[in-house]
């Protein structure tokens, strides 16, 4: 709202001029569509100059000039979300500081939401934010595996496949099959998670493709039983973090379903594919060549996704954290050649992370980068003396001085 009134709204002179009343007009809704609260704040004011955003990020030195002009209104809008971004060229007591919007929309996402911008120069622009009704219920598909039950959230199952053991192929003691054109790499799920016992011997063998943005796998079960509405139940926090499992869930009959976390999951199997346990891969994955990997820890979704996106364009694997604690948490379940950390984050900071990672026989050795706002000297020896590698401040970065100092400390990608 704050917005839309200062960078909004016009100067009365201004809308009389553009034909509009003189008076501006904010227009805040809320309403329950399709299983999220939605809240819109609208405004009918000058809109969101996307040429602006564009100029700014290359002043401020996010992209090069080359990779700002590629970019699309819609993605120029996204970094209004970044901490410190702002247009405007003086602070004011209502706003131009640059703060919040990155905090809306961290928030908003760490509970499952989502955030969208619309403008039209001239008329106006308008804030969408969608949250979940209820985080407690979730759509799931259930499983079987050595006679205990899984579920699989259905929004990220991508299709089911039912084949007998003559449609799997094998190259190099790797198992795939052929989906249409595509070869998909099959994941013994029990062997995954070290279960004990064996598989359930049939006349088919059962697969849930499950994926992200850069890979995609079958996962092989037992049995499929259907789809459920689930009651999700918290883990005891005493039990610490299960790997490849987010919650739990009672179902009717008393029993009790593990429900499964894709994102977990997937990650998890690249660790195995790229050979961090390769005693403990299972005879389904298949190498697509080996290339280092980087965690990005920053409480912005913002500058996560930009790093992520620049070093994955690079080649490098990424994975990304939302602070410390979940970046330690993180750094204990897959390996990585190097952390990226922002210092300015919730529950544990990124001095504290350096330190903790340091300090920890298993982890001392991986190099750590400091990406960090502040830009002191006082703030930089801090963070070296913490033990970082390196130390970048987001004012200077832009996409060379972030992929050259990672090639300083780990080298190209391959």
């Amino acid at each position: 709202v704050r917005n839309a009134a200062d960078h909004g709204i016009e100067s009365p002179e201004e809308r009389l001029a553009a034909g509009k009343p003189e008076t501006g007009r904010i227009t805040l809704e809320a309403g329950h569509r399709a299983g999220y609260l939605t809240i819109v704040v609208s405004d009918d004011g000058k809109g969101i100059d996307a040429e602006k955003i564009r100029k700014k990020v290359v002043e401020k030195g996010y992209l090069n000039a080359e990779m700002a002009e590629s970019l699309s209104k819609s993605e120029l809008l996204d970094f209004l979300f970044l901490p410190g971004f702002t247009t405007k060229g003086d602070v004011t007591k209502v706003s131009g500081r640059g703060v919040g919007l990155d905090i809306v929309m961290t928030l908003i996402h760490q509970v499952g939401g989502k955030t969208k911008i619309d403008s039209e120069p001239g008329h106006g622009s308008s804030f969408t934010l969608q949250l979940p009704v209820t985080l407690s219920v979730i759509r799931a598909l259930l499983l079987k595996v050595n006679s205990e039950l899984y579920a699989m959230p259905l929004s990220r199952v991508e299709t089911l496949f039912s084949i007998r053991e003559e449609d799997i192929n094998t190259v190099e003691d790797r198992q795939y099959f052929k989906a249409g054109e595509e070869n998909i790499g099959i994941v013994n799920f029990a062997r995954l998670m070290n279960l004990p016992g064996e598989n359930e011997k049939g006349e088919f063998i059962n697969l849930a493709v499950v994926g992200d943005r850069t890979s995609k796998y079958a996962v092989a079960v037992d049995a499929f039983l259907g789809e459920r509405d689930l009651v999700v139940t918290a883990i005891d926090a005493k039990l610490g973090k299960i790997p490849n499992i987010s919650s739990a869930a009672i179902l009717e009959e008393g029993s009790i379903a593990l429900i499964i976390d894709p994102d977990d999951l997937v990650r998890s199997i690249d660790k195995y594919v790229y050979g961090a346990r390769p005693d403990k891969v299972a005879a389904g994955m298949i190498v697509k060549g080996k290339s280092k990997s980087i965690l990005v820890v920053d409480d912005s979704l913002t500058v996560r996704e930009v790093e992520r996106k620049l070093l994955e364009n690079n080649g490098y694997r990424v994975s990304t954290a939302i602070d410390g604690v979940d970046g330690f948490n993180t750094l204990q379940r897959e390996s990585f050649d190097l952390v990226i950390t922002d210092v300015d984050m919730p529950r544990m900071n990124g001095i504290q992370l350096v330190e903790k990672i340091k300090s920890d026989p298993r982890y001392k050795d991986i190099p750590v980068m400091i990406v960090s706002y502040k830009d002191r000297e006082e703030d930089r020896l801090r963070g070296l003396n913490a033990g970082a590698n390196y130390y970048l401040t987001k004012s200077s970065f832009h996409d060379e001085s972030l992929v050259n100092a990672v090639i300083d400390l780990i080298g190209e990608a391959e």
